[in-house]
Formats: C-alpha cells, sequence, structure tokens
C-alpha cells in the first residue's frame, strides 16, 4: 500500500513563497506519475499539477502556470510543489496524489492527508 506525507504547508504573505514536500513509501514511486491538487472552502479538489515519472514532463493548471514549479528526486522517494507569487486565491489544502504509468489530470489512486496553505493579503 503506498503512502503518501505531505509536508510544508503554512500561513505566507501574498507574494511570498513556500515549497511543499511529499514523500512516499510502500511502493515503486519511480514508476509513478504524480500531482498536486488543491481544495478551497466550499469548492471541488482541483488539479495543480503533475509530473510524469522519470520527472521529463509536467503539466500545471493555468492558474498557477508560471508561478508554480513541481519536481521530483526518485532517489528519495519525494516530489515537490515551489510555489511563488502566491496570491491569496492560492489558499486551499493542498493534497498530494500518486498513480502508476503516464501523467495525467486524473484519475489518481493514492492520496495524501493534505496540509494546508493559507496567503493573506
Amino acid at each position: 500500500q503506498v503512502q503518501l506525507v505531505e509536508s510544508g504547508g503554512g500561513l505566507v504573505q501574498a507574494g511570498g513563497s513556500l515549497r511543499l514536500s511529499c514523500a512516499a513509501s510502500g511502493g515503486t514511486f519511480s514508476s509513478y506519475s504524480m500531482g498536486w491538487f488543491r481544495q478551497a472552502p466550499g469548492k471541488e479538489r482541483a488539479f495543480v499539477a503533475g509530473i510524469s515519472w522519470t520527472g521529463g514532463s509536467a503539466r500545471y493548471a493555468d492558474s498557477v502556470e508560471g508561478r508554480f514549479t513541481m519536481s521530483r528526486d526518485n532517489a528519495k522517494n519525494t516530489v515537490y510543489l515551489q510555489m511563488n507569487s502566491l496570491k491569496p486565491e492560492d489558499t486551499a489544502v493542498y493534497y498530494c496524489a500518486g498513480r502508476p504509468g503516464a501523467l495525467v489530470i486524473a484519475p489518481y489512486d493514492y492520496w495524501g492527508q493534505g496540509t494546508q496553505v493559507t496567503v493573506s493579503s
């Protein structure tokens, strides 16, 4: 059973930066495509970014393109989401997700518990 644990969330002022991490265990991490999703209060969970199992391909939601960068370190079984130029509308619980095979927006098989990101204006 794959387990995903996010960390790095917190409170930051608008314009600031945060880096989220997601550590994986219990599976063949290097064969999984990984994604970041977020859910704001009263809204559905939404795709933010995804990265292929090699790290050679990445996709981003239009709302974060150019501000967020997703990366992975297969030697550490960890993916990252570098978030720059944060805006109040980025406030949400951020979830890490994984799936065997190709990079897609959905569906994902494994989910972390989430980490809160709050951006103050």
